[in-house]
C-alpha cells in the first residue's frame, strides 16, 4: 500500500505537467474542437481531390517571400508555407496544432512550448526541428512584417530542449495574445534561406513545407501551385476536406474590369466581388452556368474610407478633417455607386458586438455644408475669389487610389469639395506604385481599408499607436498619435476575458471614430461570390463567411 502510495505521489507532478498540454488555444475561454475531432463542422470530409482552380489577381507580384514589406508577394504562398498553428474560421479566435502537434501553455501565458509533430517535413524530405522553428522566429524578428517584428521581440529566452521541442519565455510587455502571435508562426528550412537575404525580393521557388509545391512562374502575370503528393499532414483537423485542387492558378490582370471579363469568359473559375454597384449591374450577360450568391457571414467587415494623413498639415487639424467628411455626399454614392444596398460605416468593427462608437446625426446637405464651412473658417481657412484659402495658400491635395473601379466614389467626393473652394486631384496607380506609398506614408488622402477580426488583439497597435505612426510598412496609415488611443489599443490584447475585450473594443472604437481620422464608406453584410458550375461548396459556413480552402470540383 504505501508502495503504491509513493509511486501516485511520483506521478502527480507528470499529471499536473500533462494537463497544461494541449492541441489546441483559444484566446478566451476553451477552443470549440475536442483532440479526437476528426475534422470541422463546416467542410465535407469527402469532398473529392481533383481538378484546377482558377482565380483572378488586378496588379502584378514581383516576390516570392511573403513575409517581409519588400516587393509585391504573389498570391497563394500561404499554401506553400504551414504553420506551427491553424486558426479555425469558426470561432472568434482559436488555434489547432499542425507543425506542432502539441503545446505547453502555464495558465499565466508567460511562455509556450511547441512539441513538434514527428512526422512534419519540408517538400525536400528534411525534418522539420526546433532548429527550423528557432531559425524562422530569428529571421522573422529581424526582417519579418512590423506586428512580427513587433510580438516577437516580446521574447526573452529561446530554449531548445529537443529535435522537435523548442520552448519561448516572454519578457516584459507581453500579453495574452503573445502566444498566439507566435503559435502563428510560419516555418521557414533553415538550410534554404541561411545563405540567402532574407529582407530582399526574390523569385527563387522556396523549399515549403505545405500542401502545395510552386510549378511555375510567370513574373507579374501568372503563378501555378500543384498539389504536394508528399505532403504529412492530410490527415491533421486543419487539413480534411480542405484544400481540394489538384492544381492552383493565379491569373494576374492590369485591372479588375478586365479580371471581370476573364471570369464572364470562364478563362476564371470563381470571383469575390466587393463592389455593390457591379454586382447589382456587371452580371446581367453572365452565362446561365454561372452561379450568383449573396452569402450572410458573421465577421466585421472591412473599413474601407479616405484616409487622412495627419502626419501633413491640413489634415492634422481635426476641424479641417471634420469638414471634408461632412462634405462627403454619402447619400449621393449610396444611392449611385451602392445602388441604395450601402450601410455606412460608423465602427471600426462594423457588423460586430465590438461596435461602441454612437451613430452620428444624419445632417441635410444644406445644413452640412454649412457645418463644413463654419469649421473651415474657425480653422483659418476663408475663400478668396472662390477658392479656399489660408496663409497665401490654397486648400488643395491629392486623393491616392489602388483601382480605377473607385474613381467614381472619388470624384463624387471632389465635386462636393468644389461647392467649399477646395480642389482636388484623383491618382490611381499600379498594385506596386500603391503598395510602396502605402509603406513611406507618401500620400495626403488614400483609399484603402483595415481589416479586423471578431477577436481584435495587437494588430490595433499596428493600426493606431505612436509607435506604428512612425514605422514604415505599418498600418496606422492615418499617422495617428494619441496617448488615449495607444492605451486602448493596448487594453485589447490584455483583456482576459471576452467581456473586458468588448469592453475595451469599443472604447477604442469611440475614440478612434471621434477623431476624425478618416471617411467612412459603405458595408454590405454579406459576401458576394460568383462561380461556375463546375464548382461546389459546402452548405453550412463557418463564423468568419465561406471559405474557398473548403470548395471542390464537381
Amino acid at each position: 500500500m504505501i508502495r503504491a502510495l509513493i509511486l501516485l505521489l511520483l506521478l502527480i507532478p507528470q499529471i499536473s505537467f500533462a494537463a497544461d498540454t494541449v492541441n489546441g488555444i483559444a484566446m478566451h475561454g476553451a477552443p470549440k474542437y475536442a483532440r479526437d475531432a476528426k475534422h470541422l463542422d463546416y467542410v465535407n470530409p469527402d469532398a473529392p481531390k481533383r481538378g484546377t482552380l482558377t482565380q483572378s489577381v488586378a496588379g502584378t507580384f514581383d516576390t516570392l517571400n511573403p513575409f517581409t514589406i519588400q516587393g509585391k508577394a504573389a498570391q497563394g504562398l500561404e499554401y506553400v508555407y504551414d504553420r506551427l498553428t491553424v486558426r479555425n474560421w469558426d470561432e472568434p479566435f482559436s488555434l489547432y496544432g499542425l507543425i506542432a502537434k502539441e503545446m505547453v501553455i502555464p495558465a499565466d501565458r508567460s511562455s509556450i512550448e511547441f512539441i513538434l509533430d514527428e512526422r512534419a517535413i519540408f517538400q525536400d524530405g528534411t525534418p522539420i526541428t526546433a532548429e527550423d522553428v528557432r531559425f524562422s522566429y530569428e529571421m522573422l524578428k529581424a526582417h519579418g512584417l512590423p506586428n512580427m517584428r513587433r510580438v516577437y521581440s516580446l521574447v526573452s529566452k529561446v530554449t531548445i530542449k529537443g529535435a522537435r521541442n523548442i520552448r519561448f519565455d516572454l519578457g516584459p510587455g507581453h500579453d495574452r495574445e503573445t502566444v498566439m502571435i507566435l503559435a502563428m508562426m510560419p516555418v521557414l528550412p533553415a538550410h534554404d534561406w541561411e545563405d540567402r537575404n532574407f529582407n530582399a525580393t526574390t523569385l527563387k521557388v522556396p523549399v515549403g513545407s505545405g500542401p502545395y509545391k510552386i510549378k511555375s512562374v510567370a513574373v507579374g502575370r501568372k503563378i501555378e501551385y500543384v498539389r504536394n503528393p508528399d505532403y504529412w499532414a492530410w490527415n491533421n483537423l486543419n487539413r480534411v476536406g480542405l484544400l481540394n485542387f489538384d492544381r492552383l492558378v493565379y491569373d494576374y490582370f492590369r485591372d479588375d474590369s478586365v479580371a471581370l471579363e476573364a471570369f464572364k469568359a470562364h478563362d476564371v473559375d470563381v470571383r469575390r466581388e466587393f463592389d455593390t454597384g457591379k454586382w447589382q449591374s456587371a452580371y446581367k450577360d453572365v452565362s446561365k452556368n454561372v452561379k450568383l450568391e449573396a452569402m450572410p457571414h458573421g465577421r466585421p467587415e472591412w473599413v474601407r474610407g479616405f484616409i487622412f494623413n495627419t502626419r501633413r498639415a491640413p489634415f492634422d487639424d481635426i476641424h479641417v478633417r471634420q469638414a471634408l467628411s461632412l462634405a462627403f455626399d454619402a447619400d449621393f454614392v449610396n444611392r449611385t455607386l451602392y445602388r441604395g444596398a450601402g450601410k455606412r460605416i460608423t465602427s471600426i468593427f462594423p457588423n460586430t458586438e465590438l461596435a461602441g462608437a454612437p451613430i452620428p446625426p444624419t445632417l441635410d446637405k444644406r445644413a452640412a455644408m454649412k457645418q463644413a464651412d463654419a469649421l473651415l473658417t474657425q480653422a483659418g481657412w476663408t475663400v478668396k475669389n472662390g477658392r479656399r484659402m489660408k496663409d497665401g495658400r490654397p486648400l488643395t491635395f491629392q486623393i491616392l487610389l489602388a483601382a480605377s473601379a473607385d474613381e467614381k466614389t472619388a470624384l463624387a467626393f471632389t465635386e462636393g469639395l468644389k461647392k467649399l473652394g477646395i480642389h482636388v486631384g484623383v491618382r490611381t496607380v499600379d498594385a506596386a506604385q500603391f503598395a510602396g506609398a502605402l509603406a513611406s506614408f507618401d500620400y495626403d488622402v488614400v483609399h484603402h481599408y483595415w481589416i479586423n477580426t471578431l477577436s481584435p488583439g495587437s494588430e490595433q497597435m499596428i493600426y493606431w499607436s505612436c509607435a506604428a505612426a512612425k514605422n514604415p510598412g505599418s498600418k496606422n496609415f492615418a499617422g495617428v498619435c494619441d496617448p488615449a488611443i495607444d492605451r486602448d489599443a493596448a487594453a485589447i490584447a490584455a483583456a482576459k476575458s471576452r467581456t473586458d475585450l468588448v469592453a475595451a473594443a469599443k472604447d477604442l472604437d469611440r475614440r478612434v471614430m471621434a477623431a476624425n481620422l478618416f471617411i467612412p464608406l459603405f458595408t454590405i453584410g454579406v459576401d458576394y461570390w460568383a462561380y461556375w458550375d463546375t464548382l461546389q461548396h459546402p452548405e453550412k459556413a463557418p463564423l468568419y463567411g465561406s471559405v474557398l480552402e473548403s470548395w471542390w470540383q464537381r
